[in-house]
């Protein structure tokens, strides 16, 4: 399958820059994924769209501030590093420019209050690197790290708790589960009120989500590997929903791949953690959700693709060209889509 299936058109004005200051005032493309009939409202009415005994699974994962500024330590020249993924043997980064860094090179942050050595390269920049700190490393992030936007975002956050869900709890990602940005504490209650069941699973975002697809051929396209959790309470609650004959609904493309990496092939869960790089297309069969809430994503992108296989590449396309007619905000700020 070529990746130029998924291409559309979209006037740069529509990526969002900023968060609005009301995160349930974002507009709400609803879309009946087997009529491709679509509605349009605001976040704050997918109440309406949830039923009693519905299950609805976020992903409390919290972004790090990880991105990182600072220089090499034998010549001052400037780098950048995004951490994304903790190993054995150090952590997974972006390093830019990546030519600069080579195994041995040191760098240094805030003047050495952490300092990075490179073990390993990895491919289109990837480096492991080995930390040095005083101290808890959390803290140095939270003094000298700053939250990785997504590089089409050229504004600055002013305030970094708007780019962390309101649920967010496990600490470990390098973006943000973005349709979970919708949220607050007062609609979840809501939703709870009305019956619905709230439940969590962690999948730390890393480099699969958001690298860019460079092959042609979807098929040739490798995820990278991600950290997933499930407790087993989550499991259990997913297997009555279903023994019930109600929907699970996913918030995001994380949770989504989360779930389906879980499920077996009769759609039912049990607790477990480890790694996932599943990769989602058209001629996916799904086994554990029924409905998705989403963002809108990049043309070409995995996320695309993944949304293209829960309705079909012509009902997706079709309601994103509707979203660009009717400018709504595109990408990780942006409004919203609910596929049921």
């Amino acid at each position: 399958m070529d990746v130029n299936e998924f291409d559309f058109e979209l006037p740069e004005r529509l990526i969002a820059q900023t968060p609005l200051l009301d995160r349930t005032a974002s507009r709400l493309l609803a879309l009946n994924k087997t009529t491709g009939e679509i509605k349009h409202t605001h976040f704050k009415s997918i109440i309406d769209y949830l039923n009693p005994g519905d299950t609805l699974v976020l992903n409390d994962t919290k972004v790090m501030p990880a991105r990182l500024f600072g220089v090499k330590s034998d010549t001052g020249a400037k780098i950048e590093m995004l951490m994304l993924t903790e190993h054995e043997n150090g952590w997974e980064v972006l390093i830019k420019p990546a030519k600069r860094v080579q195994i041995g090179t040191e760098v240094s942050f805030g003047d050495g209050k952490i300092t990075a050595t490179c073990v390993d390269t990895l491919e289109q920049g990837g480096r492991i690197m080995q930390l040095k700190y005083d101290g808890i490393l959390q803290e140095r992030l939270d003094e000298l790290g700053l939250m990785p936007l997504p590089p089409y975002i050229k504004e600055t956050l002013d305030d970094q708790d708007r780019y962390q869900t309101v649920y967010a709890k496990a600490l470990g990602s390098a973006a943000a589960p973005t349709a979970g940005l919708h949220f607050t504490k007062a609609l979840l209650n809501e939703i709870e009120a009305k019956g619905v069941n709230i439940t969590y699973i962690t999948l730390h975002v890393g480099l699969g989500t958001f690298r860019p697809v460079s092959v042609d051929t979807i098929e040739d396209h490798n995820m990278h590997s991600e950290y997933y959790e499930m407790t087993e309470q989550t499991a259990q609650l997913l297997n009555e929903t279903r023994a019930n004959g109600n929907r699970i609904i996913s918030v995001g493309t994380t949770s989504t791949r989360t779930l389906e990496t879980i499920a077996d092939d009769t759609g039912h869960f049990k607790a477990q953690s480890g790694w996932t790089d599943i990769f989602i297309y058209p001629g996916y069969k799904f086994k554990a959700i029924d409905a998705m809430i989403t963002n809108f994503h990049l043309p070409k992108s995995t996320l695309v693709m993944l949304v293209s296989s829960l309705a079909t590449k012509e009902i997706i396309l079709n309601a994103y060209n509707e979203a660009v007619k009717e400018e709504y905000r595109f990408f990780s700020f942006g409004d919203a889509m609910f596929i049921y």
